[in-house]
């Protein structure tokens, strides 16, 4: 098992297959980009299998997600998730990607053995999606969302992050747009985690915020009594069911105490939390012919060290270097 100090076992896997991105997210990067990964430091294809399987076989993940930068731009995808998919016993993969390409992947990726996606999409407005995204590729992603349905790759999510002043006043009308579809959505708080470091906790659109604009339009109850445990999203009702909305509120109602989460970055670094100043190179270890054993542990003492929380209300809180398309989400 994959264990820290406070008896929290990993069972999900975030692995990052590259920091490249084909939109520029304002919340997330510059217009200019980033200084992108040159390709000798990114895990090859074989070692990112590699270290899937000692994840699966010797760790315990139980959930696999392949994210980035923009997964879809990884050349070797399909094959990567292939491989996955025959692992034994068999993680669930699923994928999370702004949907660019996805009309013309989601197929492929269905017949490898990719259970589901997330895709993110935080407007319904062709010129709002611009301005968030500095890209005029909306209905690129409407196409990757019906592609996604078609190919059987359900649920589809959607993750959605309200700017205030930008979109903020979509949340009612993008919940129901997905209800009507059967689309499930999750909208995300806006996390210090922009390559600008420009992230302003005033600005922030809370879960509150997002529940009060809901309920102008809605009826929302919550789906459960219980703790939502290691689910990142607190989930509603809505109007009565059987429709839902999920909200993860990362900044204000962190679910540190039950997470379960363990990270790899496409440069083959482990991080313990998406918020951890530190990580643990794995690829230098691996390109040096160190055994299946030995990686392990240094994975294991990886997980040990994790912290209690994230700490972002804390006064000693520091954003990490990397951005979140370099983390992977």
């Amino acid at each position: 098992m994959l264990l820290d100090t406070f008896g929290r076992q990993a069972v999900d896997l975030r692995v990052s297959l590259t920091d490249r991105c084909n939109l520029r997210c304002t919340y997330c990067m510059p217009e200019e980009g980033l200084q992108w990964l040159g390709k000798s430091d990114l895990l090859t294809d074989e070692e990112i299998v590699r270290l899937v399987t000692l994840a699966v076989h010797d760790l315990g993940m139980r959930e696999v997600r392949f994210t980035g930068g923009e997964p879809l731009l990884r050349p070797g995808l399909v094959s990567i998730v292939a491989a996955c998919a025959q692992l034994a016993p068999r993680p669930e993969l699923s994928l999370t990607t702004n949907g660019i390409g996805l009309a013309r992947t989601a197929k492929a990726l269905r017949e490898a053995g990719l259970d589901r996606v997330n895709v993110s999409l935080d407007t319904l407005d062709p010129e709002t999606f611009h301005t968030l995204t500095r890209r005029s590729r909306h209905q690129d992603v409407l196409d990757g969302l019906a592609a996604a349905e078609s190919a059987g790759l359900l649920p589809v999510k959607l993750n959605a992050v309200l700017m205030r002043g930008v979109n903020d006043h979509e949340a009612a009308d993008l919940l129901g747009w997905c209800l009507e579809r059967g689309y499930q959505l999750r909208f995300i708080e806006q996390m210090p985690l922009d390559a600008q470091h420009g992230w302003d906790r005033s600005q922030m659109i809370t879960a509150e915020e997002i529940l009060e604009r809901l309920r102008t339009r809605f009826d929302l109850t919550p789906e459960t009594t219980a703790e939502r445990g290691a689910a990142p999203a607190e989930r509603w009702l809505v109007d009565g069911g059987p429709g839902s909305v999920g909200v993860i509120a990362s900044v204000t109602r962190p679910f540190c105490r039950a997470c379960d989460r363990t990270r790899l970055t496409a440069d083959g670094q482990v991080r313990n939390c998406l918020f951890a100043t530190g990580e643990t190179d794995l690829r230098t270890a691996l390109r040096s012919g160190a055994s299946d054993a030995e990686l392990a542990a240094l994975w294991r003492a990886a997980m040990w060290g994790k912290k209690a929380g994230a700490g972002i209300d804390d006064p000693e809180f520091h954003q990490p270097d990397r951005p979140m398309s370099a983390i992977g989400g």
